[in-house]
């Protein structure tokens, strides 16, 4: 997890992420919200036996979502780490060979690096596990596609990767059009057992369909949201490891609120939920729990 330390609402990012907003205060007081929130959020992990490491952002690169660090890498547990292209120009900052040293340091073992970033080049994009929810227990991957999600891009990283893709466009509705939504992750999570979706946002009838059959066929309990619940930041969740093995699903204060009763229940027949304020962030970063947190899958040394 990386701590802010010039968070506020990226304006290169905002074009097509409807999620934001801008807050009527000034960045100095944003940043200092976003850093509260943030420090709260990993003692909560922390606190359920949760293993975080925090990296400082640097103020000189002036990278104001690089509390979002899942969107530029993933770790994998064959020692890869994928880097990703990304759509806007001062995200392209966030990335830092440092954090992999300071990885290696910590006992992680890196054998390789999966570069695509070169796709930046032809305007091509896939931000990373924002971009794609993998099973990992089915070896399948799940893609909405946007300006942020370039099909091809994402079939060659299935092919590096050795996963089976499973492709669809998601929208939701912006000043009465249906345009797409930008990360995959803010409508749909993918747990061991279960998954959280939106299927709303997929107005393709087949590629519903298509979705839908894929998690049933793998065991997966579809446990739905609606789109206002998305808006909430409902399907911006991650499922975590804590101490001896528990299982946690961890989400922004928001998204719980915005939760029934018997989707709250749906999820704690698998694992415990884990949750925080997160209103800073959610508003002017649009994004959320999920988003703040990049796994790493890497083996030990």
């Amino acid at each position: 997890m990386v701590r802010p330390v010039a968070f506020r609402m990226n304006e290169q990012t905002a074009v097509n992420n409807y999620f934001q907003e801008e807050l009527k205060i000034k960045n100095d007081e944003v940043n200092t919200k976003a850093k509260k929130e943030f420090d709260d959020f990993v003692a909560v992990l922390r606190t359920n036996g949760v293993e975080v490491i925090v990296v400082d952002d640097r103020l000189e690169t002036d990278t104001p979502d690089s509390i979002f660090p899942n969107n530029w890498v993933s770790f994998h547990v064959s020692g890869t780490v994928a880097v990703y292209p990304m759509f806007a120009e001062n995200r392209r900052r966030e990335r830092r060979e440092d954090i992999f040293e300071l990885l290696e340091q910590q006992g992680f073992v890196i054998n390789s690096i999966q570069d695509y970033t070169a796709a930046e080049e032809e305007g091509v994009f896939l931000e990373g596990t924002g971009s794609i929810l993998k099973d990992r227990v089915h070896q399948k991957a799940y893609c909405a596609l946007s300006e942020r999600a370039h099909e091809e891009l994402f079939i060659e990283f299935c092919e590096d990767f050795d996963c089976f893709p499973v492709i669809f466009t998601a929208n939701q509705t912006v000043d009465g059009k249906r345009l797409p939504i930008y990360h995959t992750n803010v409508m749909m999570a993918m747990a061991e057992t279960f998954a959280v979706i939106c299927l709303d946002t997929i107005d393709d009838k087949k590629e519903r369909k298509n979705v839908i059959d894929h998690l049933k066929k793998d065991g997966k309990e579809i446990i739905t949201i609606t789109e206002e619940q998305m808006h909430s930041f409902a399907g911006n969740m991650l499922q975590v490891i804590g101490a001896n093995g528990q299982r946690f699903m961890v989400m922004s204060s928001q998204a719980y609120k915005s939760l029934r009763k018997d989707q709250v229940n749906a999820i704690e027949k698998h694992c415990e939920i884990i949750h925080s304020p997160l209103d800073t962030i959610e508003t002017c970063g649009g994004g959320s729990a999920r988003c703040m947190m990049a796994e790493v899958f890497l083996p030990r040394a």
